[in-house]
């Protein structure tokens, strides 16, 4: 995160998003369920809960940092949270 900081100080474009993809491939067909969360990097950590980057991103339409977010909250609109609700919607679909 220091490293990340430090190159964009200064810089006014702070956007960001976190992604994921997950795979499923079932009898050789591949099927993808991505989850994005847009937002900014911050100039500082901010919060202490969460792991990777989550103190220095925040989600848009949020003023909390996803570290200063409870799990709750955060759950409710990750970009993993996202994608697994799409793998769970395609497996109950499956005849």
């Amino acid at each position: 995160m220091a490293k990340v900081l430090e190159k964009m100080a200064g810089q006014p474009n702070r956007k960001a998003r976190f992604r994921c993809v997950i795979s499923l491939i079932i009898d050789g067909q591949e099927n993808q369920f991505e989850g994005i969360v847009e937002g900014s990097i911050l100039t500082e950590n901010r919060g202490q809960d969460g792991f990777g980057y989550d103190p220095i991103f925040m989600p848009d339409s949020y003023n909390l940092s996803f570290a200063e977010m409870g799990s709750a909250e955060k759950n409710q609109i990750s970009h993993r949270g996202r994608a697994v609700e799409q793998l769970v919607s395609y497996l109950r679909n499956l005849k």
